[in-house]
């Protein structure tokens, strides 16, 4: 009995520290447990960010596929061309040289006609501006050799380029002009005033700027015991018209009517000059009016 009582506390001992290796072996396989769990949770997650991060498009190929890693790229199809005596296979016959294609440009516009006629004929004893200058009209003299009338809200295309000599006034036409749509004189009612110049040499230098249509630029003018040269041109060339006017013992005055046609913007010109006197007094040349149409 004696000998038992002391086995017991041996006994009991060993199996205290059985039971503490045993829960020490737990732990430690219960860390290592834990351990291992946490590395995979590390690693699902990491696995997951990957794939969920968005993947750049790739650069479409040539053949309009986009790209694949590892795709194999595909030579481009030759073109099938005859077969050539004395050529190897795959060889092609040498391309044809290419034939120079013709210009297809925009073709020019076609050129305004360029016209130019002139007529001369008696001046009526009226002559109304307002009627037979519906496009512009000019009229010189009115009261004072320095006063120049228009046409209100003409075209502005009559032109007084000056020219040689000093202008004196004239009021002894026979024919009386017209006009009800004028600037700075509104109106006027048969008015015999006109402009002249004396000497050889000296006169008048008019333009008549043109639009590309048919005009006609009716001239009023006379002479004094003189005679006096109308000359007409285009200033973009070709052939001009002379008219000449003579009176050596009086007064003459004539109507001269220029049909023309030239491109916009170019300019009839007329050159209205004292080409001879036959008077020491003053022989001249005079100018009344012009109307266009």
């Amino acid at each position: 009995m004696g000998h038992d009582r002391q086995s017991h506390p041996v006994q009991d001992g060993t199996r205290t520290a059985s039971r503490r290796l045993a829960r020490t072996r737990r732990r430690r396989r219960y860390a290592m447990e834990a351990v291992a769990a946490f590395a995979g949770l590390l690693v699902l997650v990491g696995y997951v960010n990957l794939w969920s991060e968005p993947v750049p498009e790739e650069p479409a190929d040539t053949d309009g596929l986009p790209a694949v890693v590892g795709r194999p790229s595909l030579p481009s199809p030759l073109p099938t061309a005859p077969a050539v005596p004395g050529l190897q296979p795959r060889e092609r016959s040498p391309s044809p040289s290419p034939s120079p294609s013709p210009r297809t440009g925009s073709p020019a516009a076609p050129g305004v006609p360029t016209t130019l006629t002139v007529s001369r004929s008696d001046i009526p004893d009226i002559v109304d501006l307002t009627e037979l200058g519906r496009r512009d009209w000019v009229h010189w003299g009115l009261g004072d050799a320095g006063t120049t009338v228009r046409k209100r809200d003409g075209s502005a295309e009559i032109r007084d380029l000056g020219g040689k000599g000093e202008r004196g006034g004239w009021d002894g036409n026979q024919e009386l002009f017209r006009w009800r749509d004028g600037v700075p004189a509104e109106s006027a009612d048969d008015t015999p005033d006109g402009v002249y110049t004396c000497g050889t040499g000296n006169g008048f230098s008019l333009a008549v700027v043109a639009d590309g249509r048919p005009r006609t630029a009716t001239v009023y003018l006379g002479v004094w015991m003189a005679r006096g040269r109308l000359d007409v041109r285009l200033a973009g060339g070709g052939p001009g018209r002379t008219v000449r006017l003579e009176e050596r013992h009086t007064s003459q005055s004539t109507r001269v009517s220029v049909r023309f046609q030239a491109p916009a913007g170019s300019r009839l010109l007329l050159s209205w000059t004292v080409e001879e006197t036959f008077t020491p007094h003053c022989g001249n040349v005079g100018l009344q009016a012009v109307a266009l149409r």
